[in-house]
């Protein structure tokens, strides 16, 4: 299902039950009922339970984007020192340059086609990925430099594999998802009481009551719907995040 039409359902379902619910409880009121009997206190609760509620809102989605574009990088970070290393290869024998190539090419494709999913949905590696990547680094680390040319080429192309292998750890520990679940349990039940106390004002049934409850729950769903996309740094599906790698490497 697209995360569109998901958010979409969230914000019309939210609008929807915020609605029914002031319709029914309106029909349910007697005709002596006096809306302006609420008592102050309770405005004054209103405000700042939305004042604090809005403070986490923001708090957390400034988390989730942080981490988000941590992961980002980390993913840049380790496509661009691996296509250095194909790069700085080409100085080495030929048999061993198209080795390393090989080698990493069939790691980029390892992890576009058979980890990243795996990263999503177990958050953790596969063995497999640290297996092609350690061969990659056995190619460069074996290599006996035959002449001082090669030799200014070798440290270059260790400290480009040791930075793809930190990309990956930091990969490896940015795979799980951001945002812990009491932390879900506090935004599911602030969001319920900020929507809630919107009754204890007695709203009434007018069109500009209505649409401002509505508009209210909407933008409420709409932005735990933010948090809760926001919450995989890697996205949801293997395009998301993987663009360096697909970009740099034929995939």
């Amino acid at each position: 299902m697209s995360e569109w039409l998901v958010l979409a359902i969230a914000m019309a379902a939210a609008c929807a039950v915020v609605l029914t619910i002031t319709v029914l409880r309106e029909r349910r009121l007697g005709e002596d009922d006096d809306p302006t009997e609420t008592p102050d206190v309770i405005e004054y609760m209103t405000m700042m339970v939305g004042v604090v509620y809005a403070i986490v809102l923001g708090l957390a989605i400034a988390g989730v984007w942080e981490a988000r574009n941590a992961a980002q990088d980390t993913v840049r970070v380790e496509a661009q020192a691996l296509h250095e290393v194909t790069e700085r290869v080409r100085v080495y024998a030929p048999e061993v340059r198209d080795r390393t190539r090989k080698d990493v090419e069939a790691y980029a494709k390892h992890v576009v086609d058979e980890e990243w999913m795996v990263m999503l949905d177990e958050g953790e590696l596969t063995e497999k990925g640290a297996e092609l990547l350690a061969k990659v680094r056995e190619d460069v680390t074996t290599y006996k430099p035959r002449d001082d040319f090669e030799s200014q080429s070798y440290q270059p192309l260790v400290d480009q594999v040791a930075a793809a292998d930190a990309a990956r750890n930091a990969r490896a520990q940015a795979a799980g998802p951001t945002m812990p679940g009491v932390v879900w349990f506090g935004l599911i039940g602030g969001a319920v009481v900020a929507v809630g106390l919107i009754f204890t004002l007695q709203i009434r049934r007018s069109t500009r009551e209505l649409m401002l409850a509505g508009v209210y729950s909407a933008l409420i769903a709409f932005l735990l719907f933010l948090i809760w996309d926001f919450n995989s740094p890697f996205g949801h599906s293997v395009g998301d995040a993987s663009g360096p790698l697909t970009d740099l490497f034929s995939i």
